[in-house]
């Protein structure tokens, strides 16, 4: 059963919360971070990107960057641009994309989920990435950034949600960075505080949407700080860190693409002659096409669009992993026709999230960078679940969630 607690959190007056705010550190590289902060001393880029701080070309991962981040992030407190909240609560996160909105509740989940797996995972995490967020969690003492899960619905939560969102929120704008609204409430009442630590009491698993380093990261330091601590009573602050929970039918999850620099030596003739191995090939024309169902793909390759039907029998769907249209891609297509075997390493082929839309795919072949694009039908919420609830690893690069939640809303300190 998921434990979870209000907190403190260090937050934006209201008039600064749009100078304030970020994308993630993991969404953007550090020149786009020095483009969008440019001007702005109260950035959140500041403390989660401090590199931009230093002369271009200065690692990220240096050392005197990571204290930066924490001589940012005190700066921030000294002049008033965080501010902690005197009372506990919990905060209700709302985004809302293309007219859609998912509400979600910010809450300090249990390290010890986490390790006990009560907090799910669905992707492997890499430890050069895991360290990089532990040093930026223990120089800051601090988790900066929220991680995102999901939880089976629930009526109760649903309820109070509801009950808040009719009032004012406490901060509401339009990103600049996603032209997407988002929005933010208070809960302190501590009927309902109670309320909602009940309710997630009674709920078995939570999910990791996003964010599987910054989990990682945040209960590991914390497990960390606990051996450190002598006089260790778990339930210091350092036991929690932050997370978003949405409902997981809220939840919005896009194709995940690829495109690939050759055809590993075979002409275009060849190369779909070899896909009808394993396909019905149907050419769609030079407009964009869009597979409109799961084991179906779009093919882009000599401005021309396909369709990639899956014939019968050539996919396991008994089996949770090798049913997704991304292990049926990278099988079939990128390793036994491409000889692509490693998605996380080989430079010949590149991801392309589904926001950027099909025509980002079409650009990037028509421009000679690459030679072809194969686009999937994006992966339900519901497989990410049976795959966590099965103890299983997704293949890399099959989830895309948007909206992303923005940074810098809230922040909970360790200590």
């Amino acid at each position: 059963m998921a434990i979870i607690r209000p907190f403190k959190g260090l937050r934006p007056p209201k008039d600064l919360v749009e100078q304030v705010q970020s994308r993630p550190y993991d969404v953007l590289d550090s020149e786009e971070a020095r483009a969008e902060a440019a001007g702005n001393e109260k950035s959140l880029y500041h403390i989660i990107k401090p590199e931009i701080d230093f002369p271009v070309g200065t690692s990220e991962y240096a050392p005197e960057v990571y204290a930066k981040a924490a001589e940012n992030f005190q700066m921030f407190q000294d002049k008033g641009w965080l501010v902690q909240d005197q009372q506990a609560g919990y905060y209700i996160y709302a985004q809302t994309m293309n007219g859609k909105t998912q509400y979600g509740l910010v809450v300090c989940a249990y390290v010890d989920d986490y390790l006990n797996g009560v907090i799910k995972k669905h992707e492997l995490t890499r430890r050069d990435k895991e360290e990089d967020r532990m040093k930026h969690v223990r120089v800051n003492d601090a988790n900066m950034e929220p991680v995102f899960f999901a939880y089976p619905d629930n009526e109760q939560l649903s309820a109070i949600i509801s009950k808040y969102v009719v009032a004012e929120p406490e901060y509401d704008f339009v990103a600049q960075g996603d032209g997407f609204r988002h929005q933010l409430w208070l809960i302190q009442g501590q009927n309902d505080l109670d309320a909602i630590t009940s309710a997630f009491a009674d709920i078995p698993y939570l999910y990791i949407a996003d964010g599987h380093h910054r989990s990682a990261a945040a209960a590991l330091v914390g497990a960390e700080k606990a051996k450190q601590n002598p006089a260790h009573k778990g339930d210091e602050e350092y036991n929690f860190f932050m997370a978003v929970c949405f409902p997981a039918s809220q939840l919005t999850i896009l194709d995940y693409n690829r495109v690939v620099k050759d055809l590993n030596g075979l002409s275009s003739l060849k190369f779909l002659s070899l896909l009808g191995e394993n396909f019905v090939v149907t050419p769609m024309g030079a407009e964009c096409y869009r597979p409109a169902k799961l084991h179906e793909f779009s093919l882009y390759l000599d401005g021309e669009w396909y369709k990639l039907e899956l014939l019968p029998g050539k996919a396991d769907d008994s089996d949770p992993i090798k049913s997704l249209d991304v292990s049926i891609s990278s099988d079939l297509i990128l390793d036994q026709i491409l000889g692509i075997k490693d998605l996380r390493s080989d430079k010949r082929i590149d991801f392309v999230g589904g926001l950027r839309g099909l025509e980002e795919l079409k650009r990037r072949v028509d421009n000679g960078e690459m030679r072809m694009a194969l686009a999937l039908h994006p992966v339900s919420m519901q497989q990410i679940i049976n795959i966590a609830d099965s103890g299983n690893i997704m293949p890399p690069k099959a989830t895309w969630f948007e909206p992303k939640l923005r940074s810098g809303l809230v922040v909970h300190k360790l200590s």
